[in-house]
């Protein structure tokens, strides 16, 4: 989910001060230099948490432990991962939200369910609300793209 989230905003809209959007799930070890830039992040991710399929979370990343957050796994170094090396390093801790979603199941195919594309543009909406109370201007781009339009971009790679 977090990968055609993060690609949807960054193609849809543009956000004052700049907003960094970048793909974790890519990053590997290189995540842990991205959190080290960063106070604030708002990470886009599917959760597991027993609750209906697209139901959306908002939790801060100190509340998750391992809860079906990525800890390593297809990712290696995950995100919890990461900041638990920072604060091993004695290095400041950014102030991590998890924008989350509940996946109907967990695959590894290049697409999403049929309830997640419904819940898409909620849990957009959800992250630019978050955006914007926090501050982010937000300018919606003309030439916007659609997460269909994504999806088929992400099978041709």
């Amino acid at each position: 989910m977090g990968v055609y989230a993060s690609t949807y905003l960054k193609r849809n809209f543009e956000f004052f001060p700049k907003v960094e959007i970048i793909n974790g799930g890519v990053e590997g070890i290189h995540l842990l230099n991205r959190l080290e830039e960063h106070k604030e992040i708002l990470l886009l991710d599917a959760i597991e948490i027993e609750d209906n399929p697209s139901s959306i979370y908002l939790i801060p990343a100190k509340e998750l432990g391992d809860r079906g957050l990525n800890v390593g796994g297809a990712h290696e170094i995950g995100v919890l991962e990461s900041l638990s090396i920072l604060e091993l390093q004695g290095k400041p801790i950014p102030d991590v939200t998890l924008l989350g979603i509940v996946p109907e199941d967990v695959s590894f195919e290049i697409d999403l369910s049929d309830t997640l594309k419904r819940g898409f543009d909620r849990y957009i909406g959800v992250a630019l609300e978050f955006l914007g109370k926090g501050g982010i201007d937000i300018i919606e781009k003309e030439d916007k793209i659609s997460l269909e339009e994504i999806i088929v971009e992400f099978r041709r790679l």
